[in-house]
């Protein structure tokens, strides 16, 4: 099934909450403690900060439809603009559609976007024990550096990889 895509407003913070709660608990459960998952969640779900992410931060959120229903989103913004490089922040489908080829439409529809807006290189951090580094580098992504991050009383230990867009399909 080809999803359809449409650009998220603030309207649909509402929407964006509740895919996350379907998505983020199984997704970091075997890597983050419940405390850490329930903080992060509201670091950067909270009504607030999705508003903050979509008006000042420059955040394209893209919705992903599966006929009628919601069943993910990626977000991207500019990155480091001499370089015309973008950054992948968000990229989740629902448990119940991982294995469906959604994961790749969804960062298909993100490439394009980014090359039509000039976009040369694509950048995502993902979690070092994080099997969804098994599909970025499937999808054409490489490792190019490890990175601690401080959040609150916790750390997120990640891979920076990164795609080259200007150069063969959407993805691999």
């Amino acid at each position: 099934m080809s999803l359809v895509f449409q650009k998220a407003t603030v309207a649909d913070i509402p929407d964006l909450i509740l895919l996350q709660q379907q998505i983020w608990e199984p997704t970091y459960r075997a890597l983050l403690s419940p405390e850490q998952i329930d903080y992060m969640f509201q670091q950067i779900y909270s009504p607030a900060a999705l508003t903050s992410q979509l008006t000042e931060q420059g955040h394209v959120f893209v919705l992903a439809y599966a006929g009628d229903a919601r069943i993910g989103f990626a977000a991207y913004s500019a990155g480091h603009p001499t370089e015309q490089r973008y950054k992948l922040h968000k990229l989740y489908v629902l448990p119940t559609g991982q294995g469906k080829g959604w994961g790749r439409q969804l960062l298909d529809e993100v490439v394009r976007q980014c090359r039509e807006l000039g976009g040369q290189r694509l950048q995502l951090n993902v979690n070092r024990d994080n099997k969804a580094r098994w599909f970025y580098e499937k999808m054409g992504f490489s490792v190019v550096r490890e990175e601690d991050i401080p959040i609150g009383p916790y750390w997120m230990n990640d891979y920076v990889m990164e795609k080259d867009l200007t150069t063969g399909p959407e993805t691999n």
